[in-house]
């Protein structure tokens, strides 16, 4: 089990459509050194995903849509389980 708290979780993002959006996360440390994914609206998020990209701990959008908007959960994972963040909402206007 990851027992630290994220180094930095998530924090609330208000944007208008069609700008960028930045959701950024540090996870807790653990050896290894988890990995980062993210979850909206308690669905994993791909990082196939053309409309965005998931970099080290950040989850960035290039143009939010409206659609985009929801609570986003950071998930750190490595061998030894996973955490989730606090929630971050992105709000779309």
């Amino acid at each position: 089990v990851l027992r630290d708290d994220f180094r930095q979780p998530p924090g609330d993002v208000v944007v208008a459509a069609g700008e960028p959006a930045v959701l950024e996360c540090v996870p807790p440390r653990g050896h290894p050194e988890p990995s980062v994914s993210w979850k909206k609206n308690g669905a994993r998020l791909s990082d196939k995903d053309e409309h965005l990209t998931i970099r080290g701990g950040k989850l960035m959008l290039a143009s939010t849509r409206k659609s985009d908007a929801g609570v986003y959960v950071c998930v750190a994972t490595n061998v030894v389980g996973e955490r989730d963040s606090e929630p971050a909402e992105l709000v779309v206007f």
